[in-house]
């Protein structure tokens, strides 16, 4: 798509770091320099605001990741790419049938409501729970890793979403400031969130992060 529009040798794309490492090689691929932004802590996607902040006039495009089954501000990020005459491409997540999103939806608020000391995903903008992230707060407390290595001790499945943020990766590493990235990095949970789940693994979840939960730092 980035070839297709005319991005080439020269121009500037900005795009998140925050996991898929794929779009700044698409980039590269491309010809032009990958500009890394910073995210909405909220919905993980690009933050407009951070978007604007790295625009110079250089840039050609941005590439829009949506994450976790939130959709970035597309209204904000259009409306930039309108003044500033970019490029927005979005990049988008399989879509699951709509009965599988019900029944994720339904394990989801199952969670919301349940779950103590990890700050639950914000359900809002038709959260489809293609994965459920929560945070798991460190400051000098069991931080996010011993956390999610004695939930699986207790046979929970979870994993770390975005283990290094690509502006961290050797080929791609910068000097620049993404302390929400950062932060998510370094927080986030992917908790099981099936719609095969059935109401007793559900309560194995529950039970294995309360009694961790007691742990953490209260989740705001």
């Amino acid at each position: 798509m980035l070839r297709a529009a005319g991005v080439g040798v020269g121009d500037e794309v900005v795009v998140p770091a925050f996991g898929n490492v794929e779009v700044a090689e698409a980039v590269t691929l491309a010809g032009a320099f990958p500009v890394f932004a910073d995210i909405d802590p909220v919905t993980y996607c690009l933050d407009a605001g951070a978007v604007e902040a790295a625009v110079t006039p250089r840039t050609a495009a941005v590439v829009v990741v949506h994450r976790f089954g939130r959709q970035a501000d597309l209204r904000r990020l259009h409306t930039l790419g309108q003044r500033h005459e970019l490029l927005v491409l979005e990049q988008g997540e399989s879509e699951a049938p709509y009965d599988e999103i019900a029944q994720r939806r339904e394990r989801a608020a199952y969670l919301d409501g349940k779950l103590k000391g990890v700050r639950t995903p914000d359900g809002g903008d038709g959260h489809t729970y293609q994965q459920y992230v929560v945070r798991v707060p460190g400051n000098g407390r069991p931080d996010r890793d011993a956390f999610a290595m004695a939930l699986r001790a207790k046979g929970v499945e979870c994993r770390v979403p975005v283990k290094t943020p690509v502006h961290r990766l050797p080929e791609f590493r910068r000097c620049v400031s993404l302390p929400e990235t950062e932060l998510a990095a370094d927080e986030t949970l992917a908790l099981p969130v099936d719609a095969s789940l059935t109401k007793r693994e559900m309560q194995r979840i529950v039970s294995a992060c309360n009694a961790l939960g007691g742990l953490l730092q209260p989740a705001y």
